[in-house]
C-alpha cells in the first residue's frame, strides 16, 4: 500500500492525471495515468516476483488496445530489491522502483541501463557506431577486434539487433570517442497489434450473460472482445465513430455494482472511452455512465441504435 501511495503521488507531481484505483475485484492494473500522449496501466505488487501470468497477460492485452504502456512498479522482486536507474522486464514488460519512477517521471532522467540474464545491458544506437566506424575508417572486423567482442556481435550492435553489455558499452565508447547508449523510455507505446480483436475473441468467456452480448457485439460487425482482471468486462470499437467503448456487464446478484461504475468511469476519462454498462435491469446511482438493459440491446438490429444508447 505505502509503494502505491507513493506512486500516486510522483505521478500527481509530474502532472499525471491518474484514475481512482481499481479494488473492487482483482485487477490486472491499480490505475491509469495519462500525461499528454503519455499513457501507462500501472500494476503495483506487493512483491514484483509474485506477478501471476495471467494478470501479466491481461495487463499486456488491456495496454495494447489502449496503445498504452504497461508499467509494474515495486521495490523488490522475490528477496532481491530493484535497483535504481535501471529498469526490469516482467513477462516482457517493464518493471522500475519508486526511485527510478521519479527519475523519469519528475526530473527526465530516463534509465540507459536494463537488467537481463546473466547480467546488465544496455542499447546502443547502431547508427551512431557505424557511422563513427566508418569515419574513423575503420572495418567490423577491426572494431570488433579492439573492443574483444565478435564480427557478428558487433553487426547486431549496428544493426539493433542486440543489446550489449555495459563492459563492451564502456570499450565502445572510448574508443569511437562519442556516447552510444540509449535511454529506455518505459512509457513508449506500441501501435496496437494487427489482429488484435481476433486473437482477443478467442478468449474463452464462462459468463453466458457476457457471451450472449459479444454475440450481438459481433451480429453489429462491432470489434469487441471480453477482458479479464479488470473492472470492465468488455472492450468495444466503432472505428467510423472514432469511438472506444470501456464497458461493465452485471447481473441481480453482483454486490457493489455502483462502486464498480465509478472505477469504469474513472478509467474511462483516462483512456478518453465511452463507459457504459449492461444489466438486467439494475439502476445505477451515477448519471455519468450510460446504462443499458440486456432486453434492450438483444432487440436492437443496427449498431447505430446502439450508438444512440450511449
Amino acid at each position: 500500500m505505502e509503494t502505491l501511495d507513493a506512486t500516486e503521488s510522483i505521478l500527481e507531481r509530474a502532472g499525471f492525471q491518474i484514475s481512482e484505483r481499481c479494488v473492487v475485484r482483482s485487477s490486472c492494473f491499480d490505475l491509469v495515468a495519462r500525461r499528454k500522449e503519455q499513457l501507462t496501466f500501472i500494476k503495483v505488487p506487493t512483491n514484483v516476483g509474485s506477478i501471476h501470468a495471467k494478470c501479466a497477460s491481461a495487463l499486456q492485452m488491456i495496454s495494447n488496445y489502449f496503445q498504452a504502456a504497461p508499467l509494474f512498479i515495486g521495490e523488490k522482486s522475490r528477496e532481491n530489491p530493484l535497483e535504481d536507474d535501471t529498469v526490469y522486464s516482467r513477462y516482457n514488460m517493464y518493471t522500475i522502483n519508486l526511485k527510478t519512477l521519479k527519475d523519469i517521471a519528475c526530473r527526465e532522467i530516463y534509465p540507459l541501463v536494463e537488467a537481463g540474464p546473466g547480467g546488465y545491458y544496455v542499447k546502443l544506437d547502431g547508427d551512431t557506431i557505424r557511422k563513427r566506424r566508418q569515419k574513423l575508417g575503420m572495418s567490423v572486423g577491426k572494431l570488433a577486434e579492439m573492443v574483444g567482442i565478435s564480427r557478428r556481435t558487433l553487426y547486431g550492435y549496428e544493426n539493433d539487433m542486440a543489446k550489449a553489455s555495459v563492459s563492451s558499452t564502456y570499450k565502445l565508447e572510448w574508443i569511437l570517442g562519442i556516447p552510444l547508449v540509449q535511454p529506455i523510455d518505459v512509457f513508449q507505446t506500441e501501435p496496437q497489434s494487427k489482429g488484435f480483436f481476433a486473437a482477443a475473441k478467442r478468449m474463452i468467456v464462462r459468463n453466458r450473460f457476457l457471451k450472449a452480448i459479444m454475440r450481438k457485439f459481433a451480429y453489429f460487425n462491432l470489434n469487441a472482445a471480453p477482458t479479464e482482471r479488470a473492472p470492465f468486462d468488455f472492450i468495444a470499437q466503432f472505428p467510423e465513430e472514432h469511438l472506444n467503448i470501456i464497458g461493465g456487464v452485471t447481473n441481480r446478484k453482483e454486490q457493489n455494482v455502483d462502486r464498480r461504475a465509478e472505477e469504469i468511469i474513472s478509467v474511462s476519462k483516462i483512456v478518453e472511452a465511452q463507459p457504459v454498462f449492461i444489466t438486467e435491469g439494475q439502476t445505477l446511482q451515477n448519471d455519468d455512465i450510460s446504462l443499458i438493459r440486456y432486453e434492450e440491446l438483444m432487440k436492437i438490429r443496427y449498431s447505430k441504435e446502439f450508438i444512440n444508447l450511449l
